[in-house]
């Protein structure tokens, strides 16, 4: 399995340690021994790489992340990205949906997050709360976007998504039956190119304290894995992040530990 450290934070100064998370996310994996498929773990065996970044220089910072992005989606069947803040999604979203073109085939993003992440982008590089707004807005296809997960949005975001028509799961339809759930996500994947994009914070701070926007009501730990676990026997997954981890704001590790539990299991 290919697992990319993406150290890249543009959270206006809100998700700073956030660039920390991989390699307290792959140390805490060195303590898994198998998933929960009876996969043996071993850190040593993953094909690991970093996008060595610099913060402080936006420009130099999303073109070297499109840049790596564009070139592993073209030789690597699956790549696992580990954040870094939500922003990291714009850049790595346009080498996906780009990479897509190339290839002639029909790209696919659900977003798992507790927030749209659709304020105005106003800003030549979006932030972690403009990411996906801007990825849309510069073509990446709304109808092939799926949300997961929201329950808290301004009054902008939501005509947003409404004039685009993107599709949502709220989490009161996620829990009303969870199977049922996984096979309208499943059924929407269909035939495309599937990149699911993972903000910890989509689960609720109870089971991942460690984020800088912790939102009650969220997914329990058990009920995110299942639908990863489900998801994840889609043979067409290309690409996957998992972002807004914060080892500094967290409690005893619980959010890097469930971070690396996540990545075990799409391993």
């Amino acid at each position: 399995m290919f697992v990319v450290k993406v150290p890249g934070i543009n959270g206006l100064g809100k998700t700073k340690g956030c660039e920390k998370a991989g390699n307290f996310i792959l140390a805490a994996l060195k303590e898994i021994y198998s998933n929960e498929r009876d996969i043996p773990i071993d850190v040593k065996l993953l094909d690991l790489e970093e996008i060595h970044l610099d913060n402080s220089n936006l420009e130099t910072t999303n073109k070297l992340i499109y840049e790596n992005a564009l070139e592993i989606f073209s030789e690597k069947q699956r790549a696992i990205f580990l954040g870094g803040d939500h922003s990291i999604s714009y850049s790595l979203g346009r080498a996906f949906f780009d990479h897509c073109k190339n290839i002639c085939k029909e790209p696919c993003l659900i977003v798992f997050d507790a927030h749209p992440d659709c304020m105005k982008p106003d800003k030549e590089f979006p932030s972690h709360e403009e990411w996906l707004s801007a990825l849309i807005e510069r073509g990446f296809p709304s109808e092939n976007i799926f949300l997961v997960g929201v329950r808290n949005l301004y009054s902008s975001e939501k005509i947003f998504l409404e004039k685009h028509k993107i599709k949502r799961m709220s989490m009161n339809q996620l829990l009303e039956n969870l199977e049922d759930s996984c096979d309208i996500l499943m059924e929407f994947s269909k035939n495309k190119q599937i990149y699911l994009s993972i903000d910890i914070d989509v689960i609720d701070p109870a089971f991942a304290p460690g984020t800088g926007y912790r939102e009650p009501g969220g997914l329990t730990s058990r009920e995110f894995l299942h639908l990863i676990q489900r998801l994840n026997k889609l043979k067409n997954i290309r690409a996957v992040d998992l972002v807004e981890i914060n080892p500094e704001k967290d409690a005893n590790e619980i959010t890097v530990k469930l971070g690396a539990k996540i990545l075990s299991e799409l391993i």
